[in-house]
């Protein structure tokens, strides 16, 4: 427990302070690699097919992340102590995507803030799953905030979360769920069935991380001053907390929305095909390039609260066994 303890506070830093260099090998894209092949394989037309092979799809995803993590994790330990430290926090950091939430966003927000609004679109299209042709400059910006609003829990407290409880290996599990539903878990004609079983997966893993994600968000606007409405985020949550497809995808989104006083969600465009979505939060301020950074910030003090409360968490089952 103490090396992995040294290993998940060592991870947090650099994920931190390195991110997600893109010449860097990492595992979420092999999961990624291995998602993609499988589905174009296996997939097809044939509901009920589609269905089975999607849950077949599901089981070798995992089986093969978690053998391959335990594999490289234990033998690094066996063969030495140090060489398993180094290789549980590399993979902590890994797990973790908080400066690459931070620095993909944040690009939008200079686009945005020099008048770009193409350059932004560019942008934001690679954290989005929607489309973004239609949106103007406030949908963008809502665009931005709830993708940092949503993945403070999905991308950041949740996978922290899980590694805190069972290392790099739970860790990785989680993120090859998370991977899947974000690949395949679209109700749309080509997903609505191979996808179900991701879908459906995600959704139990995130259940208690995103709420609890929220809470500490709510907690975080009171630390981070009078820029951020605690009193509304709690508000805001408790009355659209529910407002989303997902049970858990408005949970970060409404603390967010009413700590900025902003009004996020609405009709989205997803492969052509208009979604219609409930509001979440009130229109009391125009949303603007602004709210991304403060979003940010939200994000960066939630991970911060959390990653002292998991790591203290740790430390007193050490202390006590």
């Amino acid at each position: 427990m103490e090396y992995h303890l040294i290993a998940f506070i060592a991870g947090f830093i650099m994920d931190l302070i390195i991110g997600d260099p893109h010449f860097f090998p990492h595992p979420i894209r092999a999961i990624g690699s291995l998602i993609g092949k499988l589905e174009k394989k296996w997939n097809s037309v044939d509901g009920k097919k589609a269905l089975i092979m999607g849950r077949f799809m599901v089981f070798v995803v995992l089986i093969s992340t978690g053998t391959v993590t335990a594999f490289v994790l234990i033998s690094g330990y066996v063969i030495n102590i140090y060489l398993g430290i180094i290789i549980e926090s590399v993979m902590t950091w890994q797990i973790l995507s908080i400066k690459c939430l931070r620095y993909e966003s944040m690009k939008v927000y200079k686009r945005l803030k020099a008048g770009d609004i193409e350059g932004a679109k560019k942008d934001l299209s690679m954290i989005v799953g929607r489309d973004i042709d239609k949106l103007d400059y406030e949908g963008i910006s809502r665009a931005a905030v709830e993708t940092v609003a949503e993945n403070t829990s999905d991308g950041c407290i949740a996978p922290m979360i899980y590694t805190a409880i069972g290392g790099p290996i739970l860790g990785f599990l989680y993120k090859a769920v998370n991977t899947m539903d974000s690949m395949v878990g679209y109700k749309n004609e080509r997903y609505k069935c191979f996808g179900r079983c991701a879908a459906k997966l995600d959704d139990f893993v995130n259940y208690i991380p995103s709420r609890i994600s929220a809470y500490i968000m709510i907690f975080s606007c009171i630390i981070l001053g009078k820029k951020y409405d605690q009193k509304n985020a709690l508000r805001i949550y408790k009355r659209d907390r529910r407002k989303h497809a997902s049970p858990n995808s408005a949970q970060t989104e409404s603390v967010c929305a009413g700590a900025l006083s902003v009004r996020l969600a609405g009709d989205a465009y997803y492969f052509g095909k208009l979604v219609k979505k409930e509001y979440i939060g009130d229109d009391i301020k125009k949303i603007s390039c602004e709210d991304i950074k403060k979003a940010n910030n939200l994000l960066y003090m939630t991970a911060f609260i959390s990653e002292m409360i998991l790591a203290s968490i740790i430390f007193l089952i050490i202390v006590l066994i």
